[in-house]
């Protein structure tokens, strides 16, 4: 995957998520404004402070789905005070999934089991949500976002950009 218009330079504090792939084992490349990302087999648990990218800590724990071992996310309590309750929304929503997730005041473990396909994902009318949670459909396995539409809020053509990528693939 290759995502144009952000870069090493880029002063978007998000574009150390490459970091968290990294961790988890893909191999990630950047230039001036592009960075790259390939798996390079199953990714690995991780145990990781992300309170400097708590918006995309939340791709980090549904990516936690697909690791070999168990994962901790560090220092998210910021989660709490967002558009929901975003620690509890999140390890509610991993746990139907099939993961165990242990919820702390400022930290989720999830421990990865099979991932269940069909399930139907609340997103609390949170857009992060629904955003995270649809990456689970790109490693093959059916899910249900209810209230797809509150991703209104910052991308409204989330899904159809999302589409185009997946059919691409």
């Amino acid at each position: 995957m290759r995502v144009e218009g952000v870069g090493r330079d880029s002063i978007q504090g998000d574009v150390r998520f490459a970091e968290v792939l990294e961790a988890m084992g893909a191999e990630v490349r950047m230039g001036e404004r592009w960075i790259e990302c390939s798996g390079k087999g199953r990714l690995h648990g991780i145990d990781l402070d992300l309170n400097h990218i708590p918006d995309a800590a939340m791709t980090a724990a549904v990516l936690a789905l697909f690791a070999d071992g168990p994962s901790t996310l560090r220092n998210i309590a910021s989660w709490r005070v967002k558009e929901t309750d975003r620690l509890a929304a999140m390890a509610t929503e991993l746990r139907k999934l099939g993961a165990a997730v242990e919820e702390g005041s400022d930290h989720l473990r999830i421990t990865p089991a099979k991932v269940k396909p069909g399930v139907a994902i609340d997103t609390y009318d949170d857009h992060r949500m629904a955003m995270s949670f649809s990456l689970v459909a790109i490693a093959g396995v059916p899910v249900r976002i209810r209230d797809p539409r509150c991703v209104a809020k910052t991308y409204p053509e989330f899904f159809d950009a999302l589409a185009s990528i997946t059919r691409d693939a």
